[in-house]
């Protein structure tokens, strides 16, 4: 074979492995349940039971409440809350959790009540963690029951709603317990807002794109 055939061949090689390089997604566990996990794909985020494959081609091999099993490219790979994975290599798994501004300006990040799956607004404006009635129910808080009545003013007007205690709030590895919850009458707000008696515990940085939430101590 002549020398400039070997420099194609070689050339071929190395922009197919370059290529490979660029081409491995950018994975991180975001949640973390019995059977189910939820994965961060190149910023787009999927809930994944056992067995199932993103449209991206990562299947959920196995999770628990500790890490998760993704298969990816064919390798098996292990992933932790907040850990970046890819099908080369894995880092450790971050304490901090950081959250992305989306197109709406808004900071969204999945993460639990209780152990169940929230999809949380980052509001630094509300003073707990706030949901509506529908919401609660979801997460098997009975408020009428445990609550206390109470109520708040909105745009619409004054709403009637029950202070509670949530046993746990989750964000990617930062787990708090007793936080101090709110549940409106009704459909507002339509997301859960994760508020400053979650948020307020914590230190948080913020470049305008990026969040970052870390624990005092």
């Amino acid at each position: 074979m002549s020398l400039s055939r070997i420099f194609l061949l070689v050339t071929a090689l190395l922009a197919v492995s370059a290529a490979a390089v660029i081409a491995a997604p950018d994975i991180r566990v975001v949640g973390l349940f019995k059977d189910r996990a939820v994965v961060s794909i190149d910023g787009r985020q999927r809930i994944l039971r056992v067995g199932e494959t993103s449209p991206e081609g990562i299947r959920l091999i196995a999770a628990d409440s500790e890490a998760a099993v993704l298969e990816v490219d064919g390798k098996e790979i292990r992933g932790t809350l907040d850990g970046r994975v890819s099908a080369h290599s894995k880092s450790p798994a971050s304490q901090a959790v950081q959250i992305v501004r989306n197109n709406a300006g808004m900071y969204t990040t999945v993460g639990s009540i209780n152990g169940l799956p929230v999809n949380f607004l980052v509001d630094t404006g509300a003073t707990q963690v706030a949901m509506n009635s529908a919401a609660a129910r979801r997460l098997g808080i009975d408020y009428r029951v445990v609550g206390t009545a109470s109520s708040v003013t909105t745009a619409s007007g004054v709403e009637h709603a029950w202070v509670v205690s949530l046993d746990e709030v989750k964000v990617g590895s930062i787990l708090l317990k007793n936080v101090t919850g709110i549940v409106l009458e009704g459909p507002q707000p339509s997301k859960v807002l994760l508020g400053m008696s979650y948020l307020g515990q914590l230190e948080i940085t913020n470049n305008g794109r990026l969040m970052t939430l870390r624990k005092k101590y």
